[in-house]
């Protein structure tokens, strides 16, 4: 396999002022300003910089585990009869999911540019246990905001976390989840931008984030692309990743985005049923969900008639957010991607038929991906491929699903 390194020829978007289409942009109070161009202007360098690759290579390939492999799920395909499953292990990579991958990239330009001090946010616990890491292996002191809501509910990641260096800062304002995280650390950050790099988590935010985090993660795509034609000696029909921000979908769906033969699928969360209002189906629901701002860029966001935001409920900690990166909602403008859901029930009973037919426990956030799979395989031919990207392991979850199940 080739080397690891950032594609960034893969597309020319975002443009200049960091729009896809309609979508993106920077809309943040003027003192962040300077520090995005400052941002901006080292992310490019670093890019053109063989010895920035080089080092995230020899990490990816070290440290993080890359690359990554390529599970045929057989039982799980043959309990379906139809298309063939093939599961992205990003659950395999250290730390549990996929959010290593931009964690480290992000921590090495932090400290190409001198900054000591991250910030990040954290829903499900993985970008915050992703973070983290990094910054306990490349020595800069870490900052972790968390909704209390979801420190209730991911106490073996805030353990981590904590194990790790990083101070936990909880989260009491608003629905107490992500998107508070998120805000609370953009305060941070407009208090002391000076000194502090924000790590985000998602490809969400303003520009260069959306961009930054996607080129981070396409590894997963470039990985995933060359794998699945070495296993099958095809590209695949589908690939399905679940979308919160977005950002292991995006990774994915990157290196394919020119093989119009290839279907992209995002599985949001679909919590308790559209009608329920109780939910984070960005793009399921026109009722409450159309363009706005949040968190600094113009995407979908979920609203009400006065335009204020509204809260979401996922089963999955990652997923439970009221607005998606800018890129997602340029791919459905396009209808180049195709955007469905999973409830939670759906969701929760994906997390059991993994387990038990492939020996493997994905997220809750993954089990949705999962869930969209095995509703599609079967009305498919036996001889096309699903590629699904499990984006974590479950571990972080099972004090929800022991709950949940004991609920039901």
């Amino acid at each position: 396999m080739a080397e690891l390194y950032i594609r960034t020829d893969m597309t020319d978007l975002p443009d200049a002022r960091g729009y896809f289409g309609e979508f993106g942009g920077r809309f943040v109070p003027e003192t962040i300003m300077p520090a995005l161009d400052e941002l901006e202007r080292a992310y490019a360098e670093a890019i053109a910089d063989p010895q920035f690759h080089a080092e995230l290579s020899h990490l990816q390939r070290t440290y993080t585990g890359r690359p990554t492999p390529i599970t045929y799920a057989r039982r799980l395909s043959e309990a379906l009869g139809g298309a063939q499953v093939y599961l992205k292990r990003e659950d395999l990579a250290h730390t549990g999911a996929h959010k290593i991958n931009n964690a480290l990239g992000q921590g090495l330009l932090a400290k190409r540019m001198g900054k000591r001090r991250i910030i990040a946010e954290t829903g499900a616990g993985q970008h915050g246990v992703g973070t983290a890491t990094a910054m306990a292996l490349l020595g800069l002191e870490c900052h972790v905001y968390m909704g209390s809501v979801d420190i209730r509910r991911q106490q073996p990641n805030v353990f981590r976390m904590k194990l790790l260096g990083a101070e936990v800062i909880p989260v009491e304002s608003g629905s107490r989840t992500l998107k508070d995280a998120i805000n609370e650390a953009m305060r941070d950050w407009v208090t002391n931008v000076e000194t502090t790099f924000y790590l985000l988590g998602s490809a969400l935010g303003p520009h260069p984030y959306p961009m930054m985090v996607r080129d981070f993660q396409s590894v997963i795509g470039v990985e995933a692309r060359e794998q699945i034609q070495a296993q099958t000696g095809q590209l695949p029909d589908a690939c399905i990743a679940c979308v919160g921000g977005g950002s292991n979908a995006i990774g994915l769906f990157h290196a394919f985005r020119d093989d119009d033969a290839t279907e992209l699928i995002g599985v949001e969360a679909g919590g308790r049923g559209i009608e329920s209002k109780e939910h984070a189906a960005r793009f399921a629901d026109l009722d409450i969900s159309r363009p706005g701002i949040l968190h600094g860029t113009r995407s979908y966001v979920m609203q009400d008639d006065d335009g204020q935001i509204m809260e979401t409920h996922s089963i999955s900690a990652g997923l439970d957010y009221p607005s998606v990166g800018p890129e997602h909602a340029h791919l459905r403008r396009l209808e180049r991607a195709y955007y469905t859901l999973a409830t939670d029930e759906e969701a929760l009973e994906a997390f059991q038929v993994l387990s038990k037919l492939e020996g493997i426990i994905p997220a809750l956030e993954s089990a949705h991906a999962v869930a969209e799979a095995i509703k599609r395989a079967p009305t498919m031919p036996r001889d096309s491929v699903l590629l699904v990207n499990l984006s974590g392991r479950g571990d972080k979850d099972l004090d929800t699903v022991i709950n949940t199940l004991g609920d039901l």
